[in-house]
Order: C-alpha cells, then sequence, then structure tokens
C-alpha cells in the first residue's frame, strides 16, 4: 500500500521505516527542510538500535522517501498517518496546534477519499476534532475517515516494538477504513484490537500512567526496604513472579524520565479535570516521582558534607540505555542540580554525548571521553543511566583511578557484594543494608 508519514521525529521516522520493511511504500513528510535533506542523504538524527540499517535499506529499495510537501503526502498515500508532536502547556494539558494546523493543510489538498491515522498521543476526543476541522476545510463531498492507532514504542527497542508488536490498536467507526487499516497490518502478524476512536485514545494514556505507577509504586516500596533492611531488588522479584502483577517496571531507581511518561501522566491528569473525574492517584504517582530525586541528593549530600568543590562522576546521561534521547532526563537532572550546589561534575555517556553538548549544563561540566575518564579523582561516582557496559566495568581500575572509593548506584545496576570486595563503600536504591551483608 501507498501511505504517507506527516512528520518525521522519533514515531514518524521510525514507523515509516517499518511499515516500509513490511512492503509497503512510505513517504515520510516534515516541515523542517534541514532534516529532510539529511534523511535523504542517509543520515538519521536519532540513535535507535536498527534504525539506520532499515532507514538505508529501505531508501535504497525506493519503498521509503522523504519530502518537505504536504500536498505531496496526500496526494502519495492512501492512508495518512500524523505523527506531529503534541507537546504539554504550562497546566499539563496537550497542545494541539501541530496537530491543528496538519489537519487543516491535509484538508486543503484532499480531493478523493483518504484514511486520516492520528498516530501521535493525543488527549480523548481528539479524533473528533481533527474530523471536525477537515470537515470545516477541505473542499465539499470530498470523503475521509479518521481513524486512532496510537503508538506503543519503547525507546532503544522501537525497531522490535514495531515489527514484532504485541498488540495493535485501531480505533475507528467506518468499516472501509478499518479494512485499510487491517490491510497495513497484516504483515506483522499481530493481535489486532478494533475499538471506537475514543477508547483507543485513552489506551495509550492509560496504558503509560499504569506502567509509571509501576515505577513509582516500586519506589515507594524501596523507601521501607531502606529503613527496614530489606532490598528492593529481592522483594520486586519475589511480587514480580506473580503473574497477575509481572516484573516489568519494578526497578527502583531515579524515577521515570524521557518525552513519554511525565508528559503523559500530567496529560492524563488534565483531561481527567477536564471530565470531571479528577484522577488522584496519578497525582500521587508524580509526588513519589519528584521525592525521588529529592532523597537521593540527600544522600549524596550527606556522604560528602558538602557538595561545593567535591568531584563528582556521573555515569549516564540519556534517560534510558539504547538511546541517546536526553529529553526529561532525570541524569541530566541529576547534572543540573549537583552544578546548582556547586560540585565539580565529570560526565560520560555512550551515545548521547552529542544531544548533551547541545544542552545549557554543557558550559558547566566536563564531557569526559570514557567512563573511567570521568571518574578520574572523583569524590563519588553516580550511576544515573542503566548502560550494560557500566554493570561491566573495570572495577580495580576504578577504585584506582578514584580519590575516594564511594558509589551511588541510582539505578542499582551494579552487584554491592562484589562492589565491596574492591573496597568501594556502596549505596543503593532501596537495597538496605545489603553491602554489608558477608
Amino acid at each position: 500500500m501507498k501511505l504517507s508519514i506527516i512528520g518525521s521525529g522519533y514515531v514518524g521516522l521510525t514507523t515509516g521505516a517499518c511499515f516500509a520493511e513490511a512492503g509497503h511504500h512510505v513517504l515520510c513528510v516534515d516541515s523542517d527542510a534541514e532534516k529532510v535533506n539529511s534523511l535523504k542523504a542517509g543520515e538519521i538524527p536519532i540513535f535507535e538500535p536498527g534504525l539506520e540499517a532499515l532507514v538505508k535499506k529501505n531508501v535504497a529499495a525506493r519503498r521509503l522517501g522523504f519530502t518537505t510537501s504536504t500536498e505531496e503526502g496526500v496526494d502519495h498515500g492512501e492512508v495518512l498517518f500524523i505523527a506531529v508532536p503534541t507537546p504539554p502547556l504550562e497546566d499539563g494539558s496537550v497542545d494541539l496546534s501541530y496537530m491543528e494546523k496538519v489537519a487543516r493543510e491535509i484538508a486543503q489538498h484532499l480531493s478523493s477519499y483518504r484514511v486520516i491515522v492520528d498516530k501521535s498521543t493525543v488527549p480523548v476526543r481528539t479524533g473528533e476534532q481533527v474530523a471536525r476541522t477537515i470537515r470545516e476545510h477541505a473542499r465539499p463531498g470530498v470523503e475521509f475517515d479518521v481513524v486512532s492507532n496510537p503508538e506503543f514504542l519503547r525507546e532503544g527497542s522501537a525497531v522490535a516494538d514495531l515489527m514484532k508488536p504485541d498488540r495493535i490498536v485501531i480505533g475507528g467507526n467506518s468499516d472501509r477504513a478499518l479494512a485499510l487499516m487491517q490491510k497495513i497490518y497484516e504483515p506483522f502478524m499481530a493481535p489486532v484490537l478494533v475499538t471506537d476512536i475514543n477508547s483507543a485514545e485513552l489506551i495509550k494514556h492509560a496504558a503509560n500512567s499504569f506502567l509509571a505507577l509501576k515505577i513509582s509504586y516500586i519506589n515507594a516500596l524501596a523507601e521501607i526496604c531502606e529503613v527496614s533492611g530489606a532490598d528492593v531488588k529481592k522483594v520486586a522479584e519475589g511480587i514480580g513472579a506473580d503473574r497477575r502483577i509481572g516484573r516489568g517496571f519494578l526497578n527502583a531507581g531515579l524515577g521515570y524520565g524521557g518525552s513519554c511518561f511525565p508528559k503523559d501522566i500530567a496529560a492524563f491528569i488534565a483531561i481527567s479535570e477536564q471530565c470531571g473525574q479528577p484522577f488522584e492517584l496519578l497525582k500521587e504517582v508524580q509526588r513519589i516521582n519528584d521525592r525521588q530525586l529529592n532523597r537521593f541528593l540527600d544522600g549524596i549530600r550527606e556522604a560528602l558534607g558538602t557538595m561545593t568543590g567535591k568531584k563528582v562522576a556521573v555515569w549516564g546521561l540519556s534517560f534510558k540505555p539504547h538511546t541517546d534521547d536526553v529529553r526529561a532526563s532525570v541524569a541530566v537532572e541529576l547534572v543540573e542540580r549537583l552544578v546548582a550546589e556547586g560540585a565539580l561534575v565529570s560526565a560520560y555517556d555512550p551515545k548521547a554525548m552529542s544531544k548533551v553538548q547541545e544542552l545549557p549544563v554543557a558550559a558547566k561540566i566536563r564531557l569526559a571521553a570514557s567512563a573511567l575518564d570521568a571518574a578520574k579523582d572523583a569524590d563519588v561516582l553516580v550511576l544515573a543511566t542503566e548502560w550494560p557496559e557500566f554493570a561491566s566495568a573495570d572495577l580495580e581500575a576504578l577504585r584506582s583511578t578514584m580519590n575516594s572509593p564511594l558509589i551511588f548506584d541510582g539505578r542499582n545496576l551494579l552487584d554491592p557484594l562484589a562492589v565491596r570486595d574492591f573496597g568501594f563503600q556502596y549505596r543503593g536504591i532501596g537495597r538496605g543494608n545489603v553491602a554489608e551483608r558477608g
């Protein structure tokens, strides 16, 4: 099939590349001419495992192309996917101006039947608004349908999530549109859940909020583990073995961050209040997440006596491993707060260094060439992102390069007993007194 993706950011580019890999002919549209020219030249603006190879392969096979012209996109695709940003407003609600703009542009160029798909994460009832905008601006008599098709991508494994999804959600009320959508997804051999548009839109926010709830739950539990001497990792294994609960997202740490969870939870809270049904549970999820970094910094401050003039090595800057995304990264916020208190920060990340260089905080810290380089003469080492290479670090070399053998593990990545054997003092999240046991 001929498909167009309007918006070639993280979701749009990955979706377009995977649709092309499945055999469809895809045209990705973006208003950023520089980005489009870079993509045409084979330069991928984000790091995502497997994505660069997929883009280059399908561009070469002429199944994937790029343009700045919405008109060209509307003319090309039988189905038009809208994958533009939906950033938060100051009150937590969603800015739908990009969606509105694209809906108007699509309407102006419609000349025959098209299916318009909301792929962006949007509040419930956005599909109704998109349909209304298109009807108002399209020429009389032109037929179209609006469908909701939320994405469930995890940065760092997005290609796998798209190529082998655990479910596909399609929200719509037109048999004609639903038939085309099911045809698109036939090659993916995944369960398809067909709903009304409002339910499909709500599923996305509900899913992300539930995952964030699990993270805040285990972090709140970690506080109890610390004061009681229990080990949160063992507790998580015990409760996660229950199939009704599951082990996923029960990893205590510095809290959730990134471009999705904070935004989507704030949006869902705003949506619930607009519906007259405030979601108080999600407000507590936010509060727990906000205090997690505060508690962690309190521990470092207590151990060092003062932050001023102390050399702090930070391993990890991306909001999670296997991505270079530093948007709303807890690791970056940690660095910013350390610097604000007078610490001398040296930081390293396997993939996010170039993205960090674009941030204001980059001028106030040392960006190291390697993990060991970052730890040179450090008074404390802080693990902020759980990159696998940090778990296999040479502890003997690390001990010899640091000024003081103190580790604060914000992701519970290291083995406390192994670290102790090399002479380190270790502080994790909710690990109780595990490092003192023998």
